[in-house]
Parts: C-alpha cells; structure tokens; sequence
C-alpha cells in the first residue's frame, strides 16, 4: 500500500514558535505591569503611608466629689446624654447646709461688731474732747489755789487734793488716746467691707457656700454618661471616682505608624480614615496633630532592656494623633476603643514636624463651676447690706 504526498500542503508549525509567542505576551505583560506598578508608585503610592493599627480616643472626664457626703439621689446612668452643668449626684445637704447658716450669722455679727469699732472712734473723739476739758479745768483749780495757798485762803491740803484731780484728768486723757489709737487701728483707712474681720468672715461663708452647693456634683462637660460606680446611699469623699462622661464630639484617631513611616509626615497633613463600624462607605476627613515624642515602649511601665545579650531588632511604632471633622463624628459617631484604617497623604510638605509654638488658649475650658463663686459673693454682698446702719426718712 503505498502513501500519496500532496506536495501543496503546509508544513506543520513547530512547538517552539507557540512557546516563543506566550513568552512574549508574558514579558509584555510583565513590563506593562512593571511600568503600572512603578507609574503608581510615583504617581500615588510614594505619597501616601497608611496603617490599621489605629484606634478612636477621646477625652475620658471623670466624675469626683469636692467634698464628703451620702449619695442620696443619683440623675444620670450609662449610655445617657447629659449638658454641662447638669447635676449627676446629689449629696445628703443637711450638714453643709447648717454650715452655711452658721457662716451667714457669724458674718452678720461680725459687721455689727466692726460697725461698733467705728462707733467707738467716734466716741474716742467725743470722750478725749471731754477729758482735754477737765485737765484745763483741773489745771486752772490748781493755778488759783497755789496763789491762794501764801495769804491762808487756801490750805495746803486743798492745794494737794487739786493736784491730785490734775494729775487723774491727765491719766484719764492719756488712757482715753491710747484707747482711740487702738480702735483705729482696727478701722483706719478701711471700709466695713474691706476690714480684715470682715473679710475673715466673708471667706468662711464663701467656703461654706461652696461645701453647700458642691453637695450638687454637676456635669463639667456635655456629653454620655460611662462607667457608672456610685450607688445610692454611698458615703462618697473627695476624689472618689463615681462615674466618666465621654464627649464623643471630641473623639480624636490614635495612629500606630512605623517608624520608617515618618519621615515625610508634617502637621496638618490630610488623612483618609475608615472605621470597622461603619466599613468603606464611610469616610472621614482628619488632619494630622502632632507626632508622638516617643515610642510606646519608651513610656512603658517597664520599658524593654535592649542592653541584654540576646538582642532582636524590632520595628517600633510611634502615635500619631489624627483629628476627625467634627462634623462627621456629629453625623457618624465613633465610640472610644473603635479600630480605624487611617492614610497619611504626604504631597503638602509644608507643615512643621513638631509644633513651632506653645498653646496660647486652652485645650479644654468648663464654666461649669464658674457661677458658683458668683453667687457666693452676691450672698456676702447682702449680707453686708443688710447689717449696715439703714437711713430713716
């Protein structure tokens, strides 16, 4: 049987050209890949660091007692809202209150007693003008018997009994000035509220105005109530932790970066943050705030001994603080502990690393407190008032 050859017929193609053209398309994949990668790169990635070792903080305020007391009503429980101001405890007010009282009444009788130190130099006066006037008239009894005494008019016991009258008049007007430099001594150059009696007793009603109104513990911050110890019935003392109020408004992120992470990192930089709670489709805007001056095992309780034998280097980690618009935290409220996703974008290379001046204002202020000192002189003012000499029509 003999096999016929068409001599038209194509060769068959050799393997080898197959394998030649997928080793081409894999190269031009890898070099398109390679330009990709390095154009993100330079375009994207060298301008950004991002970590998930980030975590929400907040301000953490701690609800203590300024004075001892029995907790006899309680406003607030976890979770709830509460304005600066508010009252979260009440203290049993029996004890400040009688305090209180008694600081009232000393203070009065303390004006009524520096009224009779202005008085008493006023009748100094009064007293020294008459004494001035009977040493004259001892004075000249004693001039006319001495005249009197040669030509036997006069005995010399006469005589001896009107000296004796001189001689206890002067005493008399000396005692009587040195009674009127002591008053004003007391009173000189002073009014009723400025005298240092009354200004004594003025600081112990204030003191006692304010053991009066702290038996009401208020909230110095507005916020949500965490972590509530006190019970009812409780004798608390001053520093005693009874509850924290959280405000969530002003919840900041604290990034965890590498320390090869942040040499192109700047004050007030933007950064993109993501939290577990909410997933990707919430975004919030932050800038960053400071760079943490150390490390976390830097400011450890015990930090680590690397000047042991056995040695292993480790990749440390400094913070980062992030503020977050607060706007979005009113809209998507984070809570303390949260984990974030945070991304630095590094472009704007501007800003400082550390902070170039101190803190003119203060971080954070409360006027909860503000208007009890106030009150307390408005007391003290009448107080004062009302003790003073009143003018009758």
């Amino acid at each position: 049987m003999t096999t016929e050859i068409n001599p038209n017929a194509a060769p068959a193609p050799a393997p080898t050209s197959k394998r030649k053209r997928a080793l081409t398309i894999l190269a031009i994949v890898v070099v398109i890949a390679g330009i990709a990668w390095a154009l993100w790169y330079l375009l994207v990635a060298r301008w950004h660091e991002s970590t998930d070792d980030a975590y929400v903080q907040g301000n953490v305020v701690a609800i203590t007692p300024q004075a001892p007391g029995t907790v006899v009503s309680i406003g607030a429980d976890d979770g709830m809202k509460v304005n600066a101001g508010q009252v979260l405890v009440q203290l049993d007010p029996n004890d400040a209150r009688v305090a209180y009282e008694q600081a009232v009444a000393n203070l009065a009788n303390t004006v009524r007693q520096v009224r009779g130190l202005y008085s008493a130099v006023e009748a100094g006066h009064a007293d020294i003008a008459a004494r001035r006037v009977a040493v004259e008239k001892a004075r000249a009894d004693v001039q006319r018997r001495e005249g009197l005494v040669a030509s036997g008019a006069v005995s010399a016991e006469e005589l001896a009994h009107a000296r004796d009258e001189l001689a206890a008049s002067q005493a008399a007007l000396s005692a009587s000035n040195e009674n009127l430099a002591r008053n004003r001594a007391l009173v000189d150059a002073t009014t009723v509220m400025d005298q240092p009696q009354v200004k004594a007793a003025a600081a112990q009603l204030r003191q006692a105005y304010l053991n009066n109104q702290r038996m009401a513990i208020v909230a110095p911050v507005s916020g949500y109530v965490a972590r509530r110890s006190v019970q009812l019935g409780q004798r608390v003392q001053p520093g005693t932790a009874l509850m924290t109020i959280v405000p969530l408004e002003q919840a900041w992120v604290e990034a965890n970066f590498k320390e090869t992470q942040l040499a192109k990192m700047r004050i007030g930089q933007p950064v993109e943050l993501h939290s577990d709670l909410y997933g990707d489709d919430i975004e919030f805007d932050g800038k960053l705030a400071s760079v943490g001056l150390g490390t976390g095992s830097a400011f450890a309780l015990l930090p680590a001994q690397n000047a042991s034998g056995n040695w292993i280097k480790i990749v440390q980690r400094v913070p980062v603080r992030i503020e977050v618009d607060r706007r979005q935290l009113a809209e998507h409220p984070l809570r303390i502990g949260l984990s974030m996703h945070a991304d630095v974008s590094l472009r704007d290379q501007s800003g400082p690393v550390l902070a170039t001046a101190p803190q003119e204002k203060p971080v954070l202020t409360t006027q909860a407190y503000s208007k009890q000192l106030a009150d307390a002189d408005a007391v003290i003012q009448k107080v004062v008032r009302e003790n003073l000499p009143r003018s009758h029509g």
